[in-house]
């Protein structure tokens, strides 16, 4: 159709670095669910060790791999409608959100049944940090950029902000997931973990491809060849917005 956005192919690069990506995030999810369900005993929800397996299986899954994701869902459709890939990060979010939850009541439940404290260790600092600000994050761009109300001015102050947050929040929850590794074994297998026991082996690789997640997204988010090209709706409200607040002629070139 003649309104659609004019489509433009990826630059050279940018799918092979997005299904590297997914390989190593979908990877991590997977060698979470192994060592939990292999070395750990599996899963359950009856208070026992079993529910806390849970508990690094969710904050992979959501505060690492889904969330990282949906920071690229700019850089994957970069033809569609700006409006459904707003829906569409908020969505991702949304599940984030929903499986972090899981994630932190089976942590806390467990603790409870084994009468073992709470929020002592700086593993647990970091992840209450990171999950409350990643909510904050959710609740400010969902108030801002996808429900309408927020002036354009507001919005254009805060994108910058939302943007660098949005990597922070993603770089602290991948630091808090090695933390949490490096707790767990040190708990779990202190007197075979510096003989190179298969347990340590498969968490310690975990812990580098949770590393290599993290850097590949910063990498496709921050070059700026792989940014999302300005679509003519696009160009037509920042145009407006320009007019409002600098006086400048929409139809200036």
């Amino acid at each position: 159709m003649a309104d659609s956005p004019a489509s433009e192919p990826s630059p050279a690069g940018l799918p092979w670095y997005v299904a590297g990506s997914q390989l190593l995030g979908l990877a991590c999810v997977v060698i979470t669910g192994v060592w939990m369900g292999h070395y750990r005993g599996g899963y359950a929800w009856d208070g026992s060790a079993q529910e806390f397996n849970v508990h690094p299986l969710c904050m992979v899954l959501g505060l690492v791999f889904l969330y990282g994701d949906a920071i690229l869902v700019y850089r994957v459709f970069r033809n569609e409608n700006k409006r459904t890939v707003k829906i569409l990060h908020a969505l991702i979010h949304v599940m984030a959100l929903i499986i972090s939850i899981i994630g932190l009541v089976a942590v806390f439940d467990f603790h409870a049944k084994a009468k073992i404290p709470d929020m002592y260790s700086l593993h647990s600092w970091c992840g209450m940090l990171t999950f409350v600000l990643f909510c904050l994050q959710w609740l400010m761009g969902l108030s801002l950029f996808l429900f309408p109300g927020a002036s354009p001015w507001l919005r254009s102050w805060y994108l910058s902000l939302h943007v660098f947050f949005g990597l922070a929040i993603f770089s602290l929850a991948v630091a808090t997931c090695l933390l949490g590794i490096t707790e767990k074994l040190l708990f779990s297998i202190t007197s075979t973990y510096s003989k190179f026991a298969p347990e340590g082996v498969l968490a310690n690789t975990l812990g580098l491809l949770l590393v290599g997640f993290g850097v590949l997204v910063g990498y496709i988010v921050t070059r700026e060849e792989f940014r999302r090209p300005p679509h003519p709706e696009e160009e037509a409200l920042s145009m407006h917005f320009k007019t409002l607040t600098e006086g400048e002629s929409p139809s200036s070139p």
